[in-house]
């Protein structure tokens, strides 16, 4: 299989017709306004981290409820995601995507204009929330402007780009953003970017009917409550001990949570999380390596920023630009495998190329040292962008393939949904691997000698675990995902049914 020729929904075998083609001006201002949005929802995770020192000093808020700025965020994106997409399919498309977008907005406000840490947290976790409706939307919306093909494939290039690229790009802005105004302005920025994108969107998108059923509620809450209990368990170890009671407690909770999420989702009349989306081997491969290699990846952005500012004694905006070769790389190696590799190799060859090229990058970072210099980095940094870029095109693609038109939003949710709980998680894991590295790691630009030494130590703990959770999906990639075409695509060769549904290739139309 590779990327271009499979990426499809097929119609029923009898009476399917081709749905028009949108219209050049549509589709201009749809497919710009689609990757705003994916480059605002994916950035907003990471925009606030060079910002949180600041934000700490005027809010008095401690490094615990410093690290839920983040996480209030990551876990109500990721955890409401999937009851998004179903949403999605119920209200219609358009009308579900320009609700989550002016939630999105309204928070963004209210988070810059907070004045005490509850409303900051509340605002963050509105801004995941409106973030989960928006974004399955969102990419559904992209998959139905273009019909299988170079062009569809090109499109997900451009999705990638924003997706992979957006940590990194939101780190540049959010270190501009703080030293050129105020830690304010990384929640402010997102308002007329968003009032723009909801502009555009009402105007491009047609109105579309949603379909009658049922939603998930439980299913929703479950898998929220349980991602969130998890985390905050690996919060809880980092700075009171793996054994102590309240550790131990939010692990029991979460895992009893999440397990009966599964229960929930198998009985489920129309589940959150269909959990035949993963009968795909290569599908449910994609999903798992995609995961881990944000949750492997994430971890790189947030000691990186530190040690540039803590061990080189960088400003914010001069760390942040620092992580400008990033997205730069990021995108030209995602084109070219958009435009070009697809054509000749598979998904699979392309995963295992990007993920390899991923792991050596963090293995090779975790050789840094107190006197280690930028240009002594970068080489790791490139290598890095460079698998990160190659991977998540075939990830993406392997993630919505040979999916039926039933579950479009669906799948499209949990591409999202492996980002952002795959980025909530790894950074707890991370953190916690850091944080029991050493004592006392350094937590200001001033910090001796020995804090740096120690901030270092952390630091490359936190790579290596990185670095290995990188490894596991390459392994997955390389050994699970199949060779070459087989199972329900042997079956389309042999079956004329199956062969009439793949000649009468549709895509979605919005609206």
């Amino acid at each position: 299989m590779t990327i271009p020729t499979k990426l499809r929904l097929t119609a029923s075998a009898s009476g399917a017709s081709t749905s028009p083609a949108p219209s050049p001006i549509r589709t201009r201002l749809v497919l710009p306004a689609v990757l705003v949005t994916q480059l605002m929802l994916v950035l907003d995770a990471a925009i606030v981290n060079i910002a949180l020192p600041d934000i700490g000093t005027q809010l008095h808020m401690n490094s615990t409820s410093l690290s839920w700025v983040v996480n209030a965020y990551t876990l109500t994106f990721g955890g409401l995601l999937l009851l998004g997409a179903r949403a999605g399919d119920l209200l219609g498309r358009r009308t579900t995507f320009l609700a989550g977008m002016a939630v999105f907005v309204a928070a963004s406000m209210a988070g810059g204009l907070s004045q005490g840490e509850g409303l900051l947290l509340a605002s963050r976790a509105l801004q995941g929330a409106g973030a989960a409706f928006a974004a399955p939307s969102a990419l559904a919306i992209l998959m139905s402007l273009y019909k299988p093909g170079a062009e569809q494939t090109r499109a997900v290039g451009w999705y990638t780009v924003v997706s992979a690229s957006g940590a990194a790009t939101g780190l540049l802005a959010g270190g501009i953003l703080t030293s050129v105004a105020s830690w304010r302005w990384v929640f402010f920025v997102n308002v007329p970017i968003g009032l723009a994108v909801l502009v555009a969107g009402y105007r491009a998108l047609s109105r579309d009917k949603g379909v009658h059923g049922s939603v998930d509620v439980a299913g929703a809450l479950l898998v929220t409550v349980g991602m969130s209990s998890v985390v905050y368990g690996f919060i809880r170890a980092a700075s009171d001990g793996w054994l102590e009671s309240g550790t131990l407690a939010a692990f029991g909770v979460g895992l009893s949570l999440l397990v009966a999420f599964l229960v929930v989702e198998l009985r489920a009349t129309s589940p959150v999380m269909p959990l035949r989306l993963f009968a795909d081997r290569d599908r449910a491969t994609a999903y798992v390596a995609r995961l881990l290699l944000v949750a492997g990846s994430l971890g790189s952005f947030f000691f990186m920023s530190q040690y540039m500012q803590i061990v080189l004694g960088w400003t914010p905006w001069q760390s942040g630009l620092a992580f400008l070769p990033f997205p730069v790389t990021i995108f030209i190696s995602s084109q070219v495998v958009a435009r070009v590799v697809s054509r000749h190799f598979s998904t699979r060859t392309i995963a295992v190329v990007g993920t390899g090229l991923s792991t050596v990058g963090m293995l090779l970072l975790t050789t840094l040292t107190a006197h280690t210099t930028y240009l002594q980095i970068l080489p790791a940094f490139l290598v890095f962008a460079l698998g990160n870029g190659i991977a998540f095109v075939p990830l993406t693609t392997a993630g919505l393939a040979r999916v039926d038109k039933a579950d479009t939003s669906v799948a499209s949710g949990l591409v999202n949904v492996t980002q952002q709980l795959g980025g909530a998680l790894g950074l707890a894991v991370l953190v916690t691997v850091f944080a029991t590295a050493g004592k006392h790691p350094a937590a200001a630009h001033g910090a001796g000698a020995h804090s740096v030494d120690v901030f270092v130590t952390g630091a490359d703990r936190g790579f290596q675990v990185g670095a290995l959770l990188l490894l596991v999906a390459f392994a997955m990639v390389l050994l699970v995902m199949r060779r070459s075409p087989g199972g329900a695509q042997q079956r389309r060769a042999a079956d004329p049914v199956e062969q009439l549904r793949d000649t009468e290739e549709i895509a979605l139309e919005v609206g």
